[in-house]
Protein backbone atom coordinates (compact mmCIF):
# COMPACT_ATOMS: atom_id res chain seq x y z
CA UNK A 1 0.00 0.00 0.00
CA UNK A 2 1.30 3.41 -0.92
CA UNK A 3 0.78 6.06 1.68
CA UNK A 4 1.00 9.77 0.43
CA UNK A 5 3.03 12.50 2.14
CA UNK A 6 1.63 15.77 2.83
CA UNK A 7 3.17 18.70 3.71
CA UNK A 8 3.03 20.47 7.30
CA UNK A 9 3.83 23.85 8.44
CA UNK A 10 5.89 23.03 12.37
CA UNK A 11 8.07 26.00 14.10
CA UNK A 12 10.51 23.29 15.58
CA UNK A 13 12.37 26.37 17.83
CA UNK A 14 9.42 27.70 20.54
CA UNK A 15 10.25 29.44 23.96
CA UNK A 16 7.52 30.08 26.50
CA UNK A 17 7.32 31.86 29.40
CA UNK A 18 8.32 28.78 31.67
CA UNK A 19 12.23 29.58 29.94
CA UNK A 20 13.86 32.25 31.66
CA UNK A 21 13.57 34.41 29.10
CA UNK A 22 10.61 33.66 27.16
CA UNK A 23 7.14 36.13 28.25
CA UNK A 24 4.89 34.17 26.50
CA UNK A 25 1.87 31.77 27.86
CA UNK A 26 1.90 28.32 26.60
CA UNK A 27 -1.65 29.67 25.28
CA UNK A 28 -0.96 32.94 24.02
CA UNK A 29 1.49 30.75 21.56
CA UNK A 30 -0.80 28.14 20.17
CA UNK A 31 -3.02 31.11 19.53
CA UNK A 32 -1.06 32.93 17.58
CA UNK A 33 0.82 29.87 16.11
CA UNK A 34 -3.03 28.76 14.82
CA UNK A 35 -3.27 32.22 13.47
CA UNK A 36 0.04 32.33 11.52
CA UNK A 37 -1.00 29.22 9.76
CA UNK A 38 1.20 26.61 11.43
CA UNK A 39 -0.02 23.20 12.06
CA UNK A 40 1.96 22.67 14.90
CA UNK A 41 4.93 23.48 16.72
CA UNK A 42 8.07 21.98 19.54
CA UNK A 43 8.46 23.63 22.75
CA UNK A 44 12.03 23.94 23.76
CA UNK A 45 11.81 25.72 26.55
CA UNK A 46 15.54 25.97 28.24
CA UNK A 47 16.46 23.15 30.34
CA UNK A 48 12.82 22.58 31.30
CA UNK A 49 10.25 20.71 30.21
CA UNK A 50 7.96 22.19 32.71
CA UNK A 51 5.73 23.82 29.89
CA UNK A 52 5.42 20.42 28.02
CA UNK A 53 4.05 19.04 31.16
CA UNK A 54 1.58 21.91 32.05
CA UNK A 55 -0.05 21.57 28.17
CA UNK A 56 -0.06 18.03 28.91
CA UNK A 57 -2.16 18.22 31.62
CA UNK A 58 -4.73 20.99 30.38
CA UNK A 59 -5.25 18.50 27.40
CA UNK A 60 -3.91 20.46 25.03
CA UNK A 61 -0.59 17.77 24.05
CA UNK A 62 -0.92 14.47 23.95
CA UNK A 63 1.31 11.89 25.60
CA UNK A 64 0.81 9.61 22.83
CA UNK A 65 2.26 12.25 20.31
CA UNK A 66 -1.13 12.89 18.37
CA UNK A 67 -2.53 16.14 17.65
CA UNK A 68 -5.56 18.16 19.59
CA UNK A 69 -8.30 19.23 17.37
CA UNK A 70 -5.65 19.15 14.28
CA UNK A 71 -2.97 20.80 15.80
CA UNK A 72 0.01 19.48 17.16
CA UNK A 73 2.71 20.20 20.25
CA UNK A 74 5.61 18.20 20.38
CA UNK A 75 7.57 18.26 23.45
CA UNK A 76 10.82 19.19 23.55
CA UNK A 77 13.40 21.36 24.99
CA UNK A 78 17.00 23.10 24.25
CA UNK A 79 19.48 21.82 26.99
CA UNK A 80 22.20 24.23 27.54
CA UNK A 81 24.97 21.43 27.20
CA UNK A 82 28.83 21.76 28.18
CA UNK A 83 29.34 22.42 24.27
CA UNK A 84 26.35 25.00 23.45
CA UNK A 85 22.56 24.38 22.88
CA UNK A 86 20.79 21.48 21.61
CA UNK A 87 17.28 21.02 20.65
CA UNK A 88 15.98 17.99 21.87
CA UNK A 89 12.63 16.79 19.92
CA UNK A 90 10.07 14.40 20.70
CA UNK A 91 11.38 13.75 24.33
CA UNK A 92 10.21 13.59 28.20
CA UNK A 93 13.90 14.73 30.34
CA UNK A 94 13.78 15.67 33.26
CA UNK A 95 15.22 19.37 34.35
CA UNK A 96 18.68 20.42 35.34
CA UNK A 97 20.52 18.94 32.91
CA UNK A 98 22.23 21.89 31.93
CA UNK A 99 25.69 21.42 31.52
CA UNK A 100 26.09 18.18 30.87
CA UNK A 101 28.18 16.86 27.38
CA UNK A 102 26.25 16.97 24.24
CA UNK A 103 26.87 13.38 23.45
CA UNK A 104 25.35 12.32 27.15
CA UNK A 105 22.00 14.69 26.22
CA UNK A 106 22.09 12.53 22.68
CA UNK A 107 22.28 9.52 24.23
CA UNK A 108 19.63 10.54 26.74
CA UNK A 109 17.18 11.49 23.76
CA UNK A 110 18.40 8.39 21.43
CA UNK A 111 16.90 6.57 24.41
CA UNK A 112 13.71 7.67 24.03
CA UNK A 113 13.60 7.97 20.21
CA UNK A 114 13.62 11.61 20.17
CA UNK A 115 16.08 14.17 17.08
CA UNK A 116 18.91 15.98 18.60
CA UNK A 117 19.33 18.59 16.58
CA UNK A 118 22.21 21.97 17.61
CA UNK A 119 20.88 25.22 17.76
CA UNK A 120 22.06 28.25 15.82
CA UNK A 121 25.58 26.55 15.58
CA UNK A 122 28.25 29.30 14.47
CA UNK A 123 27.04 31.94 16.28
CA UNK A 124 29.49 33.08 19.06
CA UNK A 125 27.08 35.54 20.63
CA UNK A 126 24.33 32.59 21.42
CA UNK A 127 26.06 29.86 22.91
CA UNK A 128 26.04 27.51 19.63
CA UNK A 129 27.76 24.71 19.04
CA UNK A 130 31.15 24.86 17.27
CA UNK A 131 32.19 22.63 14.19
CA UNK A 132 35.17 21.20 16.16
CA UNK A 133 32.13 19.72 18.42
CA UNK A 134 30.09 19.22 15.96
CA UNK A 135 32.25 16.79 13.87
CA UNK A 136 31.72 14.31 16.92
CA UNK A 137 28.54 14.67 17.31
CA UNK A 138 26.16 11.87 15.86
CA UNK A 139 22.93 14.41 15.37
CA UNK A 140 19.89 13.85 13.86
CA UNK A 141 19.49 17.42 11.40
CA UNK A 142 20.99 20.86 12.30
CA UNK A 143 18.82 24.19 12.14
CA UNK A 144 20.35 26.05 9.46
CA UNK A 145 18.36 29.16 10.09
CA UNK A 146 17.44 30.75 12.87
CA UNK A 147 15.21 33.76 12.88
CA UNK A 148 16.94 35.46 16.00
CA UNK A 149 20.29 35.25 14.75
CA UNK A 150 21.88 38.24 14.16
CA UNK A 151 24.60 37.50 11.51
CA UNK A 152 23.29 35.96 8.22
CA UNK A 153 26.45 34.39 7.65
CA UNK A 154 26.14 32.29 10.80
CA UNK A 155 23.25 30.66 9.16
CA UNK A 156 24.86 30.34 6.10
CA UNK A 157 27.74 28.72 7.93
CA UNK A 158 25.44 26.17 9.36
CA UNK A 159 23.98 25.29 6.10
CA UNK A 160 27.05 24.54 4.39
CA UNK A 161 27.99 22.66 7.28
CA UNK A 162 24.79 20.54 7.12
CA UNK A 163 25.19 19.79 3.29
CA UNK A 164 28.65 18.86 3.59
CA UNK A 165 27.64 16.14 6.19
CA UNK A 166 23.90 15.18 4.14
CA UNK A 167 22.38 16.11 7.61
CA UNK A 168 18.44 17.24 7.40
CA UNK A 169 18.20 20.47 8.14
CA UNK A 170 15.55 22.74 10.03
CA UNK A 171 14.49 26.26 10.47
CA UNK A 172 13.08 27.68 13.53
CA UNK A 173 11.99 30.88 14.65
CA UNK A 174 13.21 30.53 18.45
CA UNK A 175 10.48 32.74 19.28
CA UNK A 176 10.34 34.12 23.25
CA UNK A 177 7.09 35.89 22.27
CA UNK A 178 4.22 34.74 21.10
CA UNK A 179 4.23 37.60 17.88
CA UNK A 180 7.35 36.05 16.29
CA UNK A 181 6.23 32.05 16.11
CA UNK A 182 6.60 31.09 12.86
CA UNK A 183 8.30 34.01 11.52
CA UNK A 184 10.62 30.45 9.99
CA UNK A 185 9.49 27.06 10.14
CA UNK A 186 10.15 23.66 8.45
CA UNK A 187 8.24 22.02 6.27
CA UNK A 188 7.83 18.65 6.68
CA UNK A 189 6.79 15.83 4.25
CA UNK A 190 4.72 12.97 6.24
CA UNK A 191 1.57 10.56 6.05
CA UNK A 192 -0.09 12.41 9.13
CA UNK A 193 -0.08 14.86 11.79
CA UNK A 194 1.44 13.02 14.34
CA UNK A 195 4.86 13.63 16.90
CA UNK A 196 5.98 10.35 15.41
CA UNK A 197 5.30 10.37 11.72
CA UNK A 198 6.68 14.01 12.03
CA UNK A 199 9.96 13.18 13.60
CA UNK A 200 10.15 9.97 11.44
CA UNK A 201 10.19 12.32 7.98
CA UNK A 202 12.90 14.44 9.00
CA UNK A 203 15.46 11.93 7.89
CA UNK A 204 13.86 12.18 4.34
CA UNK A 205 14.60 15.98 4.07
CA UNK A 206 12.44 18.93 4.79
CA UNK A 207 11.50 22.21 3.22
CA UNK A 208 12.43 25.55 5.02
CA UNK A 209 10.86 28.69 5.05
CA UNK A 210 13.23 31.38 6.02
CA UNK A 211 12.48 34.69 7.61
CA UNK A 212 14.41 37.02 10.22
CA UNK A 213 13.04 38.26 12.89
CA UNK A 214 12.22 42.20 12.60
CA UNK A 215 13.95 45.01 13.86
CA UNK A 216 11.40 45.36 16.26
CA UNK A 217 11.17 41.33 17.63
CA UNK A 218 15.11 40.84 17.61
CA UNK A 219 15.54 44.36 19.90
CA UNK A 220 12.71 42.58 22.11
CA UNK A 221 14.36 39.40 22.18
CA UNK A 222 17.94 40.63 23.49
CA UNK A 223 16.11 42.85 25.67
CA UNK A 224 14.30 39.88 27.49
CA UNK A 225 17.58 37.77 26.88
CA UNK A 226 19.79 40.20 28.85
CA UNK A 227 17.74 42.43 31.29
CA UNK A 228 15.14 39.16 32.28
CA UNK A 229 12.75 41.35 33.90
CA UNK A 230 10.13 38.44 33.09
CA UNK A 231 10.18 35.80 35.98
CA UNK A 232 10.86 32.20 34.71
CA UNK A 233 8.02 30.20 35.91
CA UNK A 234 8.03 26.41 36.94
CA UNK A 235 5.42 23.34 37.24
CA UNK A 236 5.19 20.99 39.74
CA UNK A 237 2.96 18.02 37.95
CA UNK A 238 0.28 16.28 39.67
CA UNK A 239 1.95 13.16 37.75
CA UNK A 240 4.93 14.22 40.43
CA UNK A 241 7.69 14.16 37.14
CA UNK A 242 10.56 16.40 35.93
CA UNK A 243 11.89 16.61 39.59
CA UNK A 244 14.20 18.82 39.72
CA UNK A 245 17.71 18.86 40.88
CA UNK A 246 19.42 20.52 43.42
CA UNK A 247 16.31 20.61 45.67
CA UNK A 248 14.56 23.80 43.71
CA UNK A 249 11.50 24.01 44.20
CA UNK A 250 8.57 25.36 41.53
CA UNK A 251 5.53 26.93 42.48
CA UNK A 252 2.40 26.52 40.63
CA UNK A 253 0.89 28.14 37.55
Amino acid sequence: MILLSMAFRIDPHVHSFFSGDGVSSPEAIIHSAKKAGLDGFALTDHNTCDGCRYLRDKGLLREDGEAVDGFLIIPGVEISTQEGHLLCLGVWLPNGLKGIPAKEAIAMVRAQNGVAIPAHPYDRMRAGIREGHLDELEMDALEVFNAATSLQRHNDSARAYATRRSLPMTAGSDSHHHGSVGRSHTIFSAANLSMRSILDSLAEGTSLHCVPLSPLEALRKTFFNWVRLSKKRSYLSPAGDGARKGGEVGAGV
